[in-house]
């Protein structure tokens, strides 16, 4: 059987041996499923087969610069870590010129607007040519030393790219460079790299693989365009079926893409709630929220099509399904933890486990009560570590048992509150030190009336708010941070792929507003908008193109005449349903 995007990207490839042998920059834009990590290995083994010895000869190297360490350890692992091809992340990368360049950074350091940095290094006693330093990104000075954050090291790359000398330096360790993911390069940097490198005839050979569609991130530059830098659309999409592929070429005409297998099918479906006739939600309480469904009625109809999806063979577990939602209220609200979540200014304390209490609940007394439930009793004592006493006999065993019966009846049933309350009077497991010096502090303050720190009385009402919500939430946040519920923020997926993908397109954010955005799509863009439309269409065509199979999306928010247009033209009106 033939395979289309097998020869769509066998053509890529040629054209893109073409610009190295050439010696010209070159961009290739690769869309959702194209296979673009592919398309740079098999440049750099081009590159390795045709000046390797050329390049050692001459002590210099290709560079590949990546944006996480995963794709960098990919990389390496595809090249056989070949010693030609320095591959690592943009600050590493950035950091291995910068090193050199000691005297010039400790100018510049004090003028980069670090203020955290500066007040370090006044504390120091000043600036007295100390060495510059850049480990783990922590801002630190001492008489001998300084340390730098990931910012700092950006910025003075940044601003060092403009010197003719920083940038033969560059040119004579590293000839040709490519960017992965060149669309999230710092947008600063970003325009440096197009007016200094390749605008002013460097002889530095400038590779880029990416796609600005799939730029969903803040500070990225987007699209890097340049008349000295040729565009290689890759047409190939290796991972969705049929009719998924022929709504992004709907969506995306500007690069078609062919489907790996012809013969598939795939399927796409929108659902959309313009016939419910209820009050919508009017912006009170915030205008991120304009046009929705009333908080209970979305949840409704979000069950509604998930039932029907079910009852067409869906399957909603974890392995086979992603149900994709604009933001981490709208995900607490749906997986059971919005109590828990309202707790907490900033999503990254309860998420990422960055408040004490969530990281002992998640990592300790979760993992504990499980093994305990299902009898793995050396796990257990695993997941305890250094907070395990000795078993020494039968009486001991039993007040493990009991205790652990105990807080697994509290964990089902009670409170927060009632969980530390219950380990504090069995110490089984024992409660973390942070934690007991947290309880001690607030038993200390939470009868007091009257503060004389307001830090103090935040802390109390933190406390007291976390100890009054259901245990139970605890136990569904842990089951979505580890990645045993479908559930997804649209901006947690770039990159991944699923066999099944279901959309929920609701408001929540300011920044985000499909049918405005679907609009435009129709209408045309408003000059001034440009950003903001682009916004919105990457974050929707990232979402959309992760399925293999099957797509579904529920509009939630209520959709304009014109937007309606753009979802017909889109995704075909035989596969649009009111709901």
């Amino acid at each position: 059987m033939s395979n289309p995007a097998i020869k769509a990207s066998e053509e890529t490839l040629k054209k893109i041996f073409t610009a190295l042998d050439e010696g010209g920059s070159f961009r290739v834009e690769a869309g959702a499923g194209a296979g673009k990590t592919y398309s740079l290995i098999e440049a750099l083994k081009h590159l390795i087969k045709l000046k390797s010895l050329t390049l050692q000869k001459s002590f210099q190297k290709i560079a590949c610069i990546t944006y996480t360490n995963i794709a960098t350890e990919e990389i390496r692992s595809r090249i056989d870590n070949h010693p030609s091809v320095f591959v690592d992340t943009i600050h590493g990368f950035c950091w291995s010129i910068l090193q050199g360049f000691q005297s010039q950074m400790s100018e510049l350091i004090q003028t980069l607007g670090d203020d955290k940095l500066n007040e370090k290094i006044a504390e120091a006693g000043g600036l007295k040519k100390q060495k510059v330093k850049y480990d783990l990104g922590y801002r630190a000075a001492t008489e001998k030393e300084i340390s730098i954050h990931h910012d700092t090291v950006i910025q003075l790359f940044t601003v060092l790219l403009s010197k003719e000398k920083f940038r033969n330096i560059l040119k004579n360790q590293y000839p040709i460079i490519f960017i992965d993911e060149y669309q999230d390069t710092n947008e600063e940097l970003g325009k440096t790299i197009i007016s200094n490198l390749i605008e002013s005839n460097t002889n530095i050979q400038i590779g880029l693989f990416g796609d600005h569609w799939q730029k969903i991130y803040e500070k990225g530059i987007g699209q890097m365009v340049s008349g000295k830098v040729e565009e290689i659309g890759k047409n190939a999409n290796f991972r969705s079926e049929k009719k998924i592929v022929e709504l992004l070429n709907r969506m995306r005409p500007n690069l078609p893409q062919m489907e790996k297998d012809p013969t598939s099918v795939g399927e796409i479906k929108v659902y959309h709630t313009n016939n419910w006739t209820g009050t919508r939600r009017d912006g009170k309480g915030g205008g991120h929220w304009t046009g929705d469904l009333p908080e209970s009625q979305a949840g409704n109809y979000f069950r509604k099509v998930k039932d029907q999806l079910i009852h067409e063979g869906w399957e909603f577990t974890p392995e086979k399904t992603k149900i994709l939602m604009l933001t981490n209220s709208v995900l607490a609200r749906e997986q059971g933890y919005a109590n828990l979540a309202k707790v907490f200014r900033y999503s990254d304390d309860y998420l990422k486990m960055q408040d004490k209490y969530i990281d002992f609940f998640v990592n300790i007394i979760e993992p504990v009560s499980e093994h305990f439930s299902k009898k793995k009793y050396g796990e257990m004592l695993k997941a305890i570590g250094i907070r395990t006493p000795r078993l020494k006999n039968h009486d001991d065993k039993r007040n493990w048992n009991e205790s652990l019966d105990k807080l697994i009846s509290t964990r089902n049933t009670g409170t927060i509150g009632d969980v530390i309350d219950c380990l504090a009077e069995t110490k089984k497991p024992r409660l973390s030190a942070k934690i007991e010096e947290s309880e001690q502090k607030f038993s200390s303050l939470k009868d007091l009336t009257e503060f004389e720190d307001e830090a103090d009385e935040k802390l109390v009402s933190r406390i007291k708010k976390l100890k009054s919500v259901q245990y139970s939430e605890v136990i569904e946040l842990a089951k979505y941070i580890n990645d045993k519920t479908p559930f997804s923020t649209n901006h947690g997926v770039k990159g991944a792929q699923f066999e099944n993908v279901l959309v929920v397109c609701g408001r929540g954010w300011n920044k985000y507003n499909w049918s405005q955005f679907l609009t435009w799509e129709n209408d045309g863009v408003p000059a001034d908008k440009k950003e903001a439309f682009e916004r919105n269409r990457n974050l929707f065509y990232v979402s959309c193109s992760r399925p293999k199979k099957r797509l579904a999306v529920l509009f939630t928010q209520e959709l304009s005449g014109p937007a309606m247009a753009t979802l017909n033209k889109w995704f075909l009106p035989e596969n649009i349903y009111s709901i």
